[in-house]
C-alpha cells in the first residue's frame, strides 16, 4: 500500500499555545505517524489542550478519527467545513472542542 500525502509540523503561537498542523490526508496508510506525532505533541504541550490545525487536511478516516477520539480530552481542533460533518456524525464534535464546523 502507498502512503499517503501528510505533512506534520508542530510549533507554538505567539501566545505558547502548543499547535500541530497537518496537511493532506490522514487515512489508514499514515493514521500510526499521525497517531506518534499527536502522542508526542500532546506529551509535550504539558498539560496545556493541544491546538491540533486540520483546515488543511482534505481527507480523515476512520483511522485517523481513532486517534483523535484517543485524546479528545487533550486537544482542541480547527477544522475546514469539509470535515465538519465527519466530527459531527462521529461523536467527535461533542467530546472536544471544534472550531470551523
Amino acid at each position: 500500500m502507498t502512503a499517503t500525502a501528510l505533512t506534520i509540523t508542530t510549533d507554538r503561537r505567539t501566545d505558547g499555545t502548543p499547535v500541530l498542523a497537518a496537511v493532506g490526508e490522514i487515512d489508514m496508510s499514515n493514521a500510526d505517524s499521525f497517531a506518534a506525532a499527536l502522542a508526542d505533541a500532546v506529551t509535550g504541550a504539558g498539560g496545556t489542550p493541544l491546538l491540533v490545525d486540520l483546515t488543511a487536511v482534505e481527507y480523515l478516516d476512520s483511522a485517523g478519527l481513532a486517534t483523535l477520539f484517543g485524546h479528545a480530552e487533550e486537544i482542541q481542533l480547527v477544522v475546514n467545513p469539509l470535515l465538519g460533518p465527519v466530527l459531527t456524525i462521529s461523536g467527535l464534535a461533542d467530546l472536544t472542542s471544534v472550531r470551523g464546523l
